[in-house]
């Protein structure tokens, strides 16, 4: 298991972009599959800090990745 830790929007927008390009799907093809628009995808890889919630855990879901919050 692979553990990043995210601390800002771009890190995390990142992260999406890394795992969609790795799993091989555009971003067209993930945001059908998240039913997200392209736009929102495009946003999110790009750090937009104003990123709905609901948007983005669609898209981890769609390239099975899990969210978890820890203690520090």
């Amino acid at each position: 298991m692979t553990e990043w830790k995210i601390d800002n929007s771009s890190a995390l927008g990142a992260r999406i972009r890394e795992r969609r390009r790795r799993v091989g799907l555009s971003q067209a093809s993930l945001a059908g599959v998240a039913r997200v628009t392209p736009r929102v995808l495009g946003e999110i890889e790009n750090g937009k800090a104003s990123a709905q919630l609901d948007g983005v855990l669609r898209i981890l879901a769609a390239l099975g990745l899990d969210l978890y919050l820890r203690s520090r």
